[in-house]
Order: structure tokens, then sequence, then C-alpha cells
């Protein structure tokens, strides 16, 4: 690109970009952007974000800034970027730099969907990606659930295990390659594979995936490896396999999610307006209360006695092979027994899960992470969180100000943890109800793994004031840290202040059943 630039004012940059921008193809996307531009500099990574230098006209740099945000990648979360004005150099190209030292405060990106581009190869016969179930690229494919430690690069991920092929190496370090340094990045050479088990445990001979699909045909309970631990699955449709994973599984009433390829699909057996439609095919892709049609094909036990399904659309490519052109929907519940947290580690699975799958559908790329899935119903227009988990975890919430580190463990039910490191704060996945052994351990991993990648080390414990809870019991535990007992009804409004940016005094009602008051007894609702 030929620009004159002898009758314009030409100015030098630094900009600092702090949020979600790394992992999530951010550098290459300045690169394009500069370059395109016709813009000098360089950008690389340090601990505290993405930092940059450009140089340039000032009208074209002012465009640079502007498209930094309005165009930034599908997995990218700007909180902020702070530009200065520094002296020209000489240099002639725009350049990724290697990752530079300095604080740490970066942010992780939550796993994604499958994007576009990845969803066209998926099912182009001419791609060599082609019906490959483990398809991705810097805009999509998992994040948190399988970083083991930081910085974010492939040796610490569950895909070290994989060396690149050629081809993708030289994907991987072209910076113009939409999987320039997409950490999961493989194919059908050097990738993870797919195996199909039987309850025993032997391979079963014949292709892994269409031998799935038969057998959810015929009935049978399937347990599927998904992005943050196995699910169990048998076709919606069917009332006598449905009814005997509800036996096993031991679960009488609680809803079932149901999963389909499609809107076009869910619009057979369940209603949505424009804000649900726009959750079921988001990136994160969560699960969906939604309305059933009167008249519907889905078997009742998915959802017996309740007026709502909770519906999902395909959230990795395993799930959408599974459901292209065959079933209307899939049951997809947590692989777990009632009370206990999902399971995540293969192993673990075939002991946990015996009894309940008859066969398994698993992979060898790990699950470092466990996560289930996000579960939001939307109400008077706006969406509401039931369950925070996969696809928005550990996206940070901003703090009306800066404050020292908190480990936050909650009460007993519906558990998750909070860390916080200056002015954000890292709401954990779903943890479950701490009831048990099994629920405490998960929320002891989760604590160390988010204090790991985060590289946040808490100055004070805060939890609720029942000394019976669980939770209590772990921040017993901790005994470096000092504690601070909160009030479990002041919690809840608390928590609905922040969450609104309310400050100073606010009257608050709570109706939620039981909480332990600053008398040592039972409170029910108060105000």
């Amino acid at each position: 690109m030929i620009r004159n630039w002898s009758q314009t004012t030409i100015k030098r940059i630094s900009a600092t970009i702090q949020g979600i921008v790394q992992g999530v193809g951010f550098r290459p996307f300045v690169y394009r952007l500069a370059v395109t531009a016709g813009l000098t500099g360089w950008v690389r990574n340090t601990p505290s974000g993405v930092f940059l230098e450009t140089q340039g006209p000032e009208e074209l740099l002012n465009v640079f800034l502007e498209d930094l945000r309005e165009k930034r990648p599908p997995l990218a979360v700007i909180t902020s970027i702070v530009t200065e004005e520094i002296p020209t150099t000489s240099e002639s190209t725009f350049t990724i730099l290697k990752s530079g030292g300095g604080e740490n405060s970066i942010q992780i990106a939550p796993d994604g969907d499958v994007c576009p581009d990845c969803l066209r190869e998926l099912f182009d016969p001419t791609d060599r990606r082609f019906r490959y179930p483990f398809i991705n690229c810097t805009n999509c494919g998992p994040r948190y659930t399988i970083i083991i430690n930081v910085p974010y690069d492939r040796p610490y991920t569950t895909m070290a295990p994989f060396p690149l092929c050629p081809l993708c190496r030289s994907e991987y370090e072209n910076p113009a390659d939409r999987r320039f340094h997409a950490q999961p990045v493989a194919c059908p050479v050097c990738g993870p594979r797919l195996e199909l088990l039987a309850a025993s445990g032997e391979e079963v001979a014949g292709d892994p995936l269409e031998s799935a699909i038969s057998l959810l045909n015929e009935g049978k309970i399937l347990a599927i490896k998904g992005l943050g631990g196995y699910h169990l699955a048998v076709d919606a449709c069917n009332a006598d396999a449905v009814r005997e994973l509800r036996i096993r599984k031991k679960r009488d009433e609680k809803p079932f999610a149901v999963m389909s390829s499609t809107v076009t699909e869910v619009s057979g057996y369940a209603l949505f307006d424009l804000m649900e439609q726009r959750l079921l095919e988001g990136p994160e892709k969560p699960i969906v209360l939604l309305r059933k049609r009167k008249e519907n094909p889905i078997a009742p036990l998915v959802s017996p006695a309740n007026g709502y399904f909770g519906v999902m659309l395909p959230a990795t490519p395993l799930h959408h092979l599974l459901l292209h052109d065959t079933f209307r929907a899939l049951v997809m519940t947590s692989g777990n027994l009632s009370d206990e947290p999902i399971v995540y580690r293969d192993e673990e699975a075939r002991e946990r899960l015996q009894g309940i799958a008859d066969f398994y559908l698993v992979h060898n790329r790990g699950i470092h992470t466990r996560t289930d899935d996000s579960v939001i119903r939307v109400f008077q227009g706006n969406p509401i969180f039931l369950r925070r988990s996969r696809g928005y975890v550990p996206r940070a919430i901003a703090l009306p100000s800066c404050q020292r580190s908190v480990l936050a463990v909650g009460a007993e039910l519906k558990g998750t943890v909070c860390l916080t490191r200056t002015d954000r704060a890292f709401l954990s996945q779903h943890i479950g109800d701490l009831q048990n052994d099994a629920v405490l351990r998960s929320l002891a991993e989760t604590v160390d793994h988010l204090e790991s990648i985060l590289s946040i080390r808490p100055e004070v414990v805060a939890h609720d004031m029942h000394p019976d809870y669980l939770s209590t019991v772990y921040a017993q535990s901790l005994a470096e840290l000092p504690r601070i007992p909160v009030q479990h009804h002041h919690a809840h409004l608390a928590s609905c202040m922040a969450e609104n940016r309310l400050e100073g005094e606010t009257i608050g009602v709570i109706f939620d059943g039981t909480g332990y008051g600053s008398d040592g007894t039972i409170w029910g609702g108060e105000a």
C-alpha cells in the first residue's frame, strides 16, 4: 500500500490493552490492522496484557485505535486501552515480538464454541479437517478447561502431548493465519482422537462417531466426554431411554437438559424470543430455559411437571457431528450421580458412571478443570444466571474500586468461589452443593487452579457465618489467612448491590428460606 506521508503529521503511540486479549488471536488481529493501514511498529504479549507501539499519520492512528475496539476477535474482551504519545523511530515494518515480562494481571479466556469458519471446514469434504471432532482456531475452541498454568502456551495446556505436524506448524507460526498461536490447534494427523468404549472398558471396533450415533438410535445411554466433563446422553424423543436414564442416575424429577443442532430444531418443541435466541446462538452456548410447546415430540420424563425445557445448542465440534442430520434433540445431562460433581477424568468416569452408561465416547485430550454447563433464564427481557459456568468463566467482573485480594468461598448450595485482584472479581465455575467430600475437594481444586492461573494470592478469606457449612470448614483450614464471616442474607444483598452497581445505603428484602443469623439462630427472610 503506497501512501504519501509528506503532507500529514506522523506520530507514534504506545498502547497497553487489558482484558481477555491473550490466547484469542489478538496479536495477529493487531498485526493485520496495522499492516493493512500501512502503519509501522510492533506488538507483544506481557503479563499485564497486550503492549504495542505503532507509528503513522495521525488520522490513521485514530482509525487504528477505533478498530481495535470495534473489530476485536470474537473471544476478546477489552477492559481498558491506555495510550501515550512517544518519540517516532525509523522502522519500516510492523512485527510481532516475543512475550515480555512485568507484573502479572492477565485474564484467561473462557471456552468458546465452534466459529463459523471452523464449522464450514468441519463439513467441507475437501478440507483436511473434514469431520474432525477437535477443529478449532484462535476464534473458538477450548481455553479455560485445558489451561494448566500460565503463560497460556501449548506446553502449559493439555495439548502438550500432541506435537504439531508440519501443516499445523505452518498455520501456528503464520501471523496472517487465523490459527496463529492457537494453542489447541490440531488435525487428524497430529491431534486428539475419538474412541468408543464398552462398559467393560474394551474398545468398540469401527468408526467411533458412527457407532455412537447408531447406539443412541437404539436407545442406549452414552457417556460423552465434552469440554469440561462428561455428559450422559440419550435420544430425547425416546421415552424408554429417558426413563431408564432417570432410574440409573437416581434423579426423580429434576429436568434434564437437551441439545439440538439449530434453533430451527428447537422451535419444534420450545418457544423463544429474540433475546433467548441470541443467548442460544452466542459463543458461550449456555443452557437457556425455554417455554414448552403444548404439543412436542420430547419424551415427557425429560422435564416432568415443568413448563420449561433447558435447551442448548452444540458447544463443540463433536456435538455438531453427533447432531448433524440425526436427532431432533439429545438429552445432555451432567455425567454424575445426584449430589456429586460432574466427572471429568477418564478413569473416574468409568468408575463413577458404571451401571449408568452403556458405552463411553471418549477422547485423549485431557480436561484439566471440570466445568459444568451454564444455565440462564430470561426474565422481563433480561438474562438471569441460574448457573454461571462454561463459556463465562473466568471472565472478570468490574468492582467499584481497587481493594485487597479476597478469597470468598460462599455458603452451601450452588457453590462457587470468587477471587479479587485490584478492581476485578473472578468468579469460578459452578461447583455444586457443598454437602459431601467430593464437592469439597472440587472446591479446593478450583481455588488452587484459579490462584495459579490468575497469579492471585488472597490476603483474607470470606465465608458464611454458619459453622457447619463445608465452605466454612474449608475457610478455617486456611490458617494463614485472616477470616471474615459474613451473615447469609447480608451476602445476598451485597451481591445484588454489586451486580447493579449500587453504593451507599440500601434497603433490601431477602426471601431465602434459611440463613444463619448473627444471634446464632436460623433466620428466614428479612428486610
